[in-house]
């Protein structure tokens, strides 16, 4: 199984990146499974139904979401429908819109796809560990094939939960901090592991954002609108791995950087 996962696409810019790389990188890769972070695909903030349907046009398999997943108001309108679209599963369950889990066929084969958000310096949600417990078991039943995008604010958080699920599923991919880590590894009992995906989006800026108001809030501590620009140098980020069909033990796992300091080579 060869699988590309795509980082954390924000705004027009990054959807950009991947109308325009998407094809590239599965030409040089040839994955059977994409999957996308659209979490702030939508000038920054949540994510669309118009854009949910260019990703899946541009041949993305499943879109995982994180913190901003309720931040525009579209979503409530079409995310029960949303077949390829996951929430973080560790939101209240009862009250919750939306499903933490997919499984996607690909030929003779099934992957479990699932989403879960870490608790450090962000929200109050339920815990995450005994949330993939739940998750993992359910999917296990169901093929060994299991991919969780952990969209969390510190390594240690992430970290933690990687050599927590070492060996029951085949990938670890973190999001939500924007900036590629160096740190891609198989742990071992068999997961991929990657602390942060990176982002799509803007190049210059700070995470995906215009850098002169989030310097001026450092520097006064006052309140700032973050800008999300439409144009300028852009950027997109990732991996790629590669599973064992049978054990979904992972077999390789490698960065994906792309950018005008770094550029593409097919």
């Amino acid at each position: 199984m060869k699988l590309l996962f795509i980082g954390d696409v924000v705004g027009s810019i990054g959807r950009e990146m991947v109308e325009q790389y998407l094809p590239k990188l599965k030409n040089k890769y040839k994955p059977q499974l994409t999957i996308l972070n659209g979490e702030n695909s939508a000038n920054g903030r949540g994510i669309t139904e118009k854009n949910y349907k260019e990703f899946l046009q541009a041949g993305v398999d499943v879109v995982t979401m994180g913190n901003h997943t309720w931040d525009n108001q579209d979503i409530f309108e079409f995310i029960d429908d949303a077949k390829k679209l996951i929430r973080p599963a560790n939101y209240p369950e009862d009250s919750t819109p939306g499903k933490g889990i997919v499984y996607v066929k690909i030929n003779h084969l099934e992957i479990a796809v699932i989403n879960l958000h870490g608790r450090t310096f962000t929200m109050d949600l339920d815990d995450p560990f005994r949330k993939a417990d739940e998750l993992i078991k359910q999917a296990q039943e169901r093929t060994p094939i299991i991919f969780i995008d952990f969209h969390a604010e510190t390594t240690s958080e992430k970290l933690a939960f990687g050599w927590y699920v070492d060996g029951r599923v085949s990938a670890v991919i973190g999001t939500h901090t924007h900036v590629q880590t160096n740190d891609a590894r198989i742990l071992p009992e068999g997961t991929a592991y990657l602390t942060d995906a990176g982002m799509t989006g803007f190049y210059d800026g700070i995470i995906g954002v215009k850098k002169e108001p989030v310097i001026y809030k450092f520097m006064t501590q006052m309140p700032v609108r973050f800008e999300v620009p439409d144009e300028g140098r852009k950027q997109i980020n990732g991996c790629y791995i590669e599973l064992d069909d049978k054990t979904g033990k992972a077999k390789s796992i490698e960065t994906i950087r792309i950018d005008s300091d770094t550029p593409f080579f097919n």
